[in-house]
């Protein structure tokens, strides 16, 4: 199986039990997603979730390459990091995740990190900087346009798996402005809602 037909099959799974909270149940599938995707990555791109609070609330997950993740002498105590590849805001299938970048705690962490992945595990959006230093909504992927279909999708992922690994390559690859990076062609038609600048 690809790494999105195994994100939408153990999301359907986790789902199926009949005892999954909205959001936070389906974090570990995210998660092995978006290491499936980081491992083939240079450097590595490794998702760590439920990251401290720096000041600006705490984060559901981070980013970090390879070299933030090396191994310390045990005496060695590490330092706080930024994830280099930024934070991530997961919300349940039912939000809108274009709403959600659009709100406070969004803006709390594009403050601190600049780089911030929204997701409702059906929409990806990336809510990076543009030329001026302001947040610009980048790079959008939609699974589904809407949580039914989302779910209709999810239970036949073998013919609902268009190759997104493009994309998700650019959420986790560092992030150029945008006159300097145009997006994949293949976002083009894959993008619900085209790029709207914050």
């Amino acid at each position: 199986m690809t790494p999105l037909e195994t994100y939408l099959t153990s999301l359907r799974e986790i789902r199926s039990s009949g005892e999954a909270v909205d959001e936070t149940s389906y974090y570990g599938a995210l998660e092995t997603f978006l290491n499936e995707i980081g491992k083939t990555l240079k450097p590595k791109v490794r998702c760590v979730l439920q990251l401290k609070n720096r000041g600006v609330g705490s984060p559901d997950g981070g980013l970090f390459t390879e070299d933030q993740l090396k191994k310390r002498k045990a005496e060695e105590k590490s330092l706080p990091q930024n994830p280099a590849r930024g934070v991530i805001e997961i919300k349940p299938t039912s939000d809108d995740a274009w709403v959600t970048a659009e709100g406070e705690q969004v803006s709390h962490y594009w403050g601190k990190y600049r780089l911030v992945l929204v997701t409702n595990y059906r929409d990806f959006l990336i809510v990076g900087q543009d030329p001026s230093g302001k947040p610009v909504k980048l790079e959008p992927y939609s699974l589904a346009a809407a949580e039914k279909e989302f779910w209709n999708a999810a239970a036949h992922p073998k013919k609902n798996c268009g190759g997104p690994r493009r994309h998700f390559h650019g959420i986790c690859a560092p992030h150029r402005p945008p006159h300097l990076a145009p997006a994949p062609p293949a976002l083009a038609s894959a993008a619900a809602r085209p790029p709207v600048s914050g």
